[in-house]
This record gives structure tokens, sequence and C-alpha cells, in this order.
């Protein structure tokens, strides 16, 4: 379990990243490379990602330079996603390329100790070598990021306009509590479990970055050394299967039970299956709804091989959200 403790000062500190981080989007992206755990939801990403690198001629690069980096494990070196990644991907690669030898030294043998990392690796103190995993980095970025940039900002806006409509309504504390399922907060402390290890961070008045990520899967990221300034990362598909019934009524009464009950069933992502049991009908009636609202702009839907999955579209997103609010008083 990772846990934050807040102080009063933290809760005013409290920021969510205006743009998506590069490198951290190019770290967890790595991570669904490596895994396929959650390749339903990446599928038609996946399926381009691999044509892509295998055009550009990256497939041996990303698979024994970037990925023993990049493990899908405890722990990868904090130095490859630094604070500037907020600022753009050149930012971020320049603050890699800056980063002081002894950091990088002690944080790839931290590597080591955790997953057994190549002996090259110990090389990367050298600015030849760094500057070869900065190229590498930036080609990956183009050939399977940079396309999908645009629906990754859409993604992001929605969840920032989320955000603000929950720091409006709720304050500070209301947004920490519903950034998902694995995060919880316990005044005065942010958990989140599971998570690889188990940690205190005492933020002492530097408040909290969060970081809403495209390319992240389900479990939360934090960076590992508890001196470097305090972030989370946390995916985007976190919002809770269930709705109150009090705020089921006017997405009922606009859309309809069934087509509600679909469109809620996609702010988590769903198949046309899942979206059928959560609405209480069969697959093929739920296969109807889900073109109505995927033509109406409030879904969008990506087959692999026999699997549909549906999602909301930045307008369904707030149009969920909107059904959310209180009603105002009654003319």
């Amino acid at each position: 379990m990772l846990r934050f403790h807040f102080t009063s000062e933290d809760l005013t500190r409290v920021r969510v990243a205006t743009e998506p981080h590069a490198l951290w989007e190019i770290a967890v992206s790595l991570h669904r490379l490596q895994t396929r755990e959650g390749r339903w939801a990446y599928a038609p990403w996946f399926r381009t990602a691999c044509d892509a690198l295998r055009l550009a001629g990256l497939e041996r690069t990303v698979k024994t330079f970037l990925l023993p980096l990049f493990p899908r494990a405890s722990y990868f070196p904090d130095f490859l996603t630094p604070p500037e990644g907020t600022q753009g991907l050149d930012a971020g690669l320049e603050a890699v390329l800056a980063t002081p030898c002894e950091r990088v030294a002690r944080e790839v043998d931290a590597l080591g100790r955790a997953v057994g990392a190549p002996s090259w690796t110990r090389r990367l103190t050298e600015p030849d070598l760094r500057e070869q995993l900065v190229d590498a980095l930036r080609a990956y970025h183009r050939a399977v990021i940079a396309p999908h940039e645009e629906s990754i900002q859409e993604r992001l806006h929605a969840e920032r306009a989320r955000h603000a409509h929950t720091l409006f309504h709720e304050g500070t504390e209301g947004l920490l509590a519903g950034l998902g399922p694995t995060i919880r907060w316990r005044p005065p402390v942010l958990e989140i479990d599971p998570y690889p290890d188990h940690r205190d961070v005492h933020l002492d008045g530097r408040g909290l970055l969060l970081i809403p990520s495209y390319f992240c899967w389900q479990a939360p990221v934090a960076l590992a050394d508890p001196g470097l300034p305090s972030v989370l990362l946390y995916p985007l598909h976190h919002r809770p299967t269930t709705t109150p019934h009090t705020d089921s009524a006017p997405l009922n009464a606009l859309l309809g039970p069934t087509r509600a009950a679909i469109l809620r069933a996609g702010a988590t992502g769903s198949t046309t299956t899942e979206a059928a049991r959560r609405a209480g009908v069969t697959p093929t009636t739920a296969s109807h709804h889900t073109a109505v609202l995927r033509d109406a702009g409030l879904i969008t839907s990506h087959r692999h091989a026999n699997t549909v999955l549906h999602a909301l579209t930045p307008l369904g997103a707030a149009l969920l959200e909107n059904a959310r609010e209180p009603a105002g008083p009654k003319e």
C-alpha cells in the first residue's frame, strides 16, 4: 500500500496536470506492450503501434533498449519520468540528459537489484549512451504516441472538466475521493491499494501533482524516491460502475433507462456483452442502443477480433457528469 499523508497546507496545493506527461505516457505505454492485461481496452492502439514500430525499424530498439529500462515491475528509474515532462516531450528529454551522473548510477543500481537489469545500463552515466536513449525515446514517441495525441488531449481535457466540477461542488477532498476504485481518501491520508510495495510519503506542505494518464491501466504509479516532487499518475478509466438512483432519473428521462445504463457502462469501457449485462438486455438489443449512442457522438466503438469495446467520448462524459448535478430550484 502507498499512503500520502496530507497537512492542511497540502490540501491547498493539490494540482492536476494541464497537459499529458510525455515521458510517463511513454513509460506506461511500454508497459502495455509487456502484458495482455487491459489489452482489450487498447486493442486499436496496440495493433497500430506494432505496425508503426515495424515500419520505423524500432522493434529491436524497443525490445533490447527500452523495455529493459521500463520493466512492468515494482521499480524503474525515476529520472526517466522527470517533472519537466509536463512541459512537453522536448523539455522532458532535456531533463533526462541533464540528470546528474550520480543519480543515474544510483537509480540504475536500484533497477539492477529490483529486476536484474542488463550490464549495459550502467553506462547510462555516459553522455553518448544517454543521448542514444533520448533519440530512441523520441523515435518511439513519434511512431506510437504522437499519432494519438489529439484523442489523448480530448480525454485529458474531459478529465480536467470533471475535476473542475467536483472541486467547485465538493472541494479538494471531494476531488481526492473521486480519483478511482484503488485510490481511497481517508482524511488526512490518500491510500493506493494494491501497490507493489508498502510506503508512506509525508507531503509536508509540498502538495501533490495528479497526472491523469491515457496508457496507465488500473494501477496508479508514483515516483520511488520520496525526496522528489510528489506526483501520482492514475488511469483515466476510473469511473464507478454504479450510480445512485437519485442520479439516474435525469439521464433516464433523457435517454431512456436502457441507453442511460449503457452510457454509464461506457464510463469505464465495456464490451457489448458487459453493457448488455449492465442494462439487463440481450447483446443484440445492446448493440442496437450502442449504435444510437455512437451516432449521437456519445460513445466510440472499436472492434478487436470478435470483441467490440465501447467508451465515452468527451461529449458523453460531459453528459454523464452533468446528469449527476443536483437539481436546481423549481420555478
